[in-house]
């Protein structure tokens, strides 16, 4: 990609330290790095900071900005990825009671990358959605309904939203126990973006009352510290990996090296598609009796990853294990990378298609 001898530091990410970045040019993490004084103080080369990450609460982006260090995300490289695990346990989880998520009323808290293809995708099904984003209702668009009306009429509320905690909008413990108290009879509440728009310890609370309300959570308070008299509570646990499908860690890597590339002046890189491979299970062949839930299944199942994960809370290093479950995370693909043969049934076909999947003609 770039002329010349590059030199490639690895560093684990929560153990990166000043001494490790001081002779840096390029600075390329994920979420788990503070991109900070502390730790760039030392840095006098760099040129630029990348995540392969759509949040960027992270980076302290005042400080980069004032030591004018570009900084680059990737907004949107494993959004896909996210919303399907929402699908993936969603429909999962109505097909356990004999339910339709076809029949419910879904909330989405946070309309940005991935809770605004959520909505796309839910009402490509015809699903009724509530939609709720301050900052964007503040912008001039429209649609949306206040957090509270959502809490109360919604049989399924996604949290989506980055964290913030200063402003006009914070969202950290955005859900506290006046937000649950509302939730109906029956909800099902999950949270996939940040873990502290929720206050863990009053959902707990909560949790332990209310037995009818149903949470799936991705991501936790204090990780990698994870509360496992909560995780017990909880339906579907998950640690933090709802966006770690091949193709969006891919996708992430491949916007930082178009990034790299322009602040370098450097060629750019080819196209994503010639660095995909071929999925290992790309196509099937299925009658007309095939569930969604079923083909949902064969690319991802969300209990695979609940059960490595409770595995791990009875562990003394269960912080080192919950880093390790996403190091370690096995090859996921997205929806798309399977293609779905022989089916008549065209409502079946288009309601696979507007979640994602390739649907060939029967």
């Amino acid at each position: 990609m770039f002329s010349g001898d590059v030199v490639l530091k690895q560093v684990a990410g929560r153990q990166m330290s000043a001494g490790d970045v001081a002779d840096a040019d390029l600075l390329l993490v994920r979420s788990i790095t503070q991109v900070d004084a502390a730790l760039l103080d030392a840095a006098k080369h760099l040129k630029m900071v990348g995540t392969a990450t759509i949040g960027t609460d992270h980076l302290d982006k005042d400080y980069l900005t004032s030591r004018s260090i570009p900084f680059f995300n990737a907004p949107g490289c494993n959004a896909d990825a996210v919303v399907e695990y929402d699908l993936a346990v969603l429909f999962n989880l109505f097909e356990e009671r004999g339910e339709s998520l076809l029949d419910k009323t879904v909330g989405v808290v946070g309309v940005g990358n991935v809770g605004g293809r959520l909505c796309q995708r839910l009402e490509a099904l015809g699903v009724k959605v509530l939609k709720n984003d301050p900052p964007r209702h503040a912008a001039g668009e429209s649609g949306f309904i206040a957090l509270d009306e959502v809490f109360a009429q919604a049989d399924v509320i996604c949290l989506h939203t980055p964290l913030v905690k200063t402003g006009q909008w914070p969202s950290y413990h955005l859900v506290g126990e006046a937000e649950l108290e509302r939730l109906k009879l029956g909800a099902v509440l999950l949270n996939a973006g940040r873990g502290p728009v929720i206050d863990n310890q009053a959902l707990l609370g909560f949790l332990q009352q209310r037995t009818d309300v149903t949470a799936i959570l991705d991501v936790w308070e204090h990780e990698p510290q994870v509360d496992a008299t909560l995780a017990a509570r909880v339906h579907i646990a998950t640690p933090h990996i709802a966006g770690y499908s091949l193709d969006g860690k891919l996708r992430g890597t491949h916007m930082l090296r178009q990034a790299a590339a322009t602040v370098l002046d450097a060629p750019q890189p080819p196209d994503l598609s010639e660095f995909l491979p071929v999925a290992a299970v790309n196509a099937v062949t299925v009658s007309d009796d095939v569930t969604i839930s079923a083909l949902i299944n064969m690319v991802y199942d969300p209990l695979h990853d609940d059960r490595r994960m409770r595995k791990t809370l009875v562990c003394d290093d269960q912080p080192v294990r919950f880093d390790l479950l996403r190091k370690q995370y096995p090859v996921r693909r997205e929806f798309a990378s399977l293609r779905v043969i022989g089916l008549r049934d065209r409502a079946l076909r288009e309601q696979l298609r507007a979640i994602g999947f390739s649907v060939d003609l029967a």
